[in-house]
């Protein structure tokens, strides 16, 4: 480590200190700063984590722990990203005055983020406009559209660990209420920096002069999300869960207007706690995140869990299952997102509407796919990321198999865990009416377009030179089978296509139609593949066995690659 080194990242966090305004962050950089000035070696290691980089727009906006510095969450992060954004607006939009809706959940820090960028939009004059209290996303998402705004911010981490907080950026317009996508991460991103080079964000201007909306707008929500469901009024015994976040509030009120039996919540994890004390990590795809589920839905014999992430933008179902220990069974993404595809598809043509699309990303399932050519709808691919998956034409259903979906893309142009839920309740009841439990539903659906297995390896590293080594590695020596079964073809997405703008990803097509996807995460430090193979129905055990040997071998190959 060279003294210049050393003397750079003091001197960023002194400047960082010097317009902190938060008690809390400031008294830990201090700290840091004391400790590294007096040889610490560990404190000087922790100020160049903190300072060498910078926290940029990726696949679902900023995320990262709160703490003082560049890459991570804090007040003179969000008050230069937010001084950045209104600077972008007032340049996209010079002839008119922007507008911004922002909105917050009940994360650590939410609120103090929402109003720092509330006053910093304000005194740099444009509209701004407060949602009312902690509301979960997709709420959020909706007001963009609803109010007619430039711009929608949400300030959320989603699901990630209990210590992050994050910021999602959305547009109006043209761009109808989704979220930022190049060019305009990138624009806004150097708008930010050129903030962050040149100011002190204590004397960014500022003012109380922005709006707090009223309760209308959760109303209007509330209305537009039960009007696009078609709901039958048949009990149902379910339980629900909103892990520690915003979602419980305004699932039951949806559920209620839709005429759905309100569920038994999970009464330790109802309230927003940004603690999240009952879970390890706040994610419903994560061991242990339903326990406290599974208890409630024994105690009542409950025919499907239901449960949202902090945020309220995804949804995690769970049916009945004797042979397990827990007594349910959580589908995968893909499985809901199949189900809710075909569900779309069913509804649309006895509306006889003409066309439409159904859309999913390139690591979901090609269920969607057989589906569409089933109901002569036209099926898209995106991009991993649901900013993506929203942005396509003629959407009528959109999904990711991480739990993300687009049930009513006329409300939201965004996942939205509750408006999906409701519509999973939807089926579900109507199901019942034909004597059909969703375990059936799913049985037939293997029977109409085969039957789609897909499963997961997710590598976590410690060094992020490994996840470039392993797709170097590919890339220079292709595998030429893959569970015995040979590759046919491998696409090489690094480059882009006519479909996809560039992304680094690989994709290996088996000749068996079985697909494998490679890509670097974009919200964590794993390298991930997706594997999906499909079957006849009556051949479906060859799927597992076939999942199971492609996983043996992608692992192989992962350990020769960072050897």
């Amino acid at each position: 480590m060279t003294d210049a080194g050393t003397n750079h990242v003091l001197t960023q966090a002194a400047a960082w200190l010097a317009q902190d305004p938060d008690a809390e962050t400031r008294a830990e950089l201090e700290m840091l700063l004391r400790d590294a000035e007096g040889g610490s070696e560990p404190a000087l290691d922790e100020l160049h984590s903190r300072f060498d980089t910078r926290l940029e727009f990726g696949t679902a906006g900023l995320r990262g722990r709160i703490e003082a510095g560049s890459a991570r969450m804090n007040r003179v992060l969000v008050a230069q990203a937010a001084a950045g954004i209104a600077s972008y607006l007032l340049e996209r939009e010079p002839d008119a005055t922007p507008s911004v809706v922002i909105g917050y959940d009940g994360r650590r820090n939410s609120r103090v983020f929402a109003t720092d960028t509330a006053e910093l939009m304000a005194g740099a004059g444009i509209r701004a406009i407060l949602l009312p209290r902690l509301l979960p996303t997709p709420v959020l998402a909706f007001a963009v559209r609803h109010l007619d705004v430039s711009a929608g911010i949400m300030v959320t981490a989603s699901h990630n660990p209990p210590a992050d907080n994050g910021y999602k950026v959305y547009l109006g317009g043209e761009d109808l209420g989704s979220q930022i996508v190049s060019p305009s991460d990138a624009e806004i991103q150097a708008h930010i920096l050129r903030v962050a080079a040149s100011a002190n964000v204590l004397e960014l201007p500022r003012s109380d002069g922005y709006e707090v909306a009223g309760e209308d707008v959760v109303d209007a929500y509330v209305d537009a999300t039960v009007a696009g469901i078609p709901v039958h009024p048949v009990d149902l015994n379910v339980v629900y869960t909103a892990m520690h976040g915003v979602g419980w509030e305004t699932f039951s009120r949806v559920a209620q207007k839709a005429g759905l039996t309100l569920p038994h919540s999970v009464a330790e994890q109802q309230e927003p706690d940004p603690a999240f004390p009952t879970v390890a990590f706040p994610n419903p795809e994560e061991p242990g995140a339903l326990d406290l589920a599974y208890a409630l839905a024994r105690e009542h014999g409950a025919e499907l869990i239901v449960a949202n992430d902090p945020d309220a933008d995804r949804l995690s179902i769970a049916i009945p299952d004797v042979n397990r220990p827990e007594g349910y069974r959580q589908l995968s993404g893909n499985e809901v997102g199949a189900l809710l595809g075909w569900r779309a598809a069913v509804l649309n043509a006895e509306q006889e509407t003409p066309g439409g699309v159904l859309a999913c990303s390139i690591v979901s399932s090609p269920a969607l796919a057989a589906v569409a050519r089933e109901y002569d709808l036209d099926f898209v691919e995106t991009l991993t990321g649901f900013k993506w998956v929203s942005r396509v034409p003629g959407l009528i259903f959109g999904y990711e198999e991480a739990l993300g979906y687009l049930v009513n893309p006329n409300t939201v142009r965004d996942k939205d865990g509750i408006s999906a839920a409701i519509d999973f309740l939807a089926m579900t009841a109507f199901f019942k009416t034909q004597n059909l439990t969703i375990e059936r539903v799913l049985d037939a659906f293997a029977e109409k377009f085969g039957y789609f297995a897909s499963d997961q390896l997710s590598l976590r590293v410690t060094n992020l030179s490994d996840i470039a080594d392993i797709m170097a590695y590919l890339r220079a020596e292709p595998p030429t089978t893959l569970g015995g079964i040979t590759v046919e073809g491998i696409d090489d997405l690094r480059d882009g296509s006519d479909d996809l703008p560039p992304t680094d990803a690989l994709r290996f097509r088996l000749a068996d139609g079985s697909r494998v996807m490679a890509r670097p995460s974009g919200t964590e430090p794993k390298i991930k593949f997706y594997l999906d193979v499909s079957r006849p129905n009556d051949r479906r055990d060859e799927a597992s066995c076939v999942l199971t040997a492609v996983k043996e071998d992608l692992a192989r190959i992962a350990k020769t690659a960072t050897a």
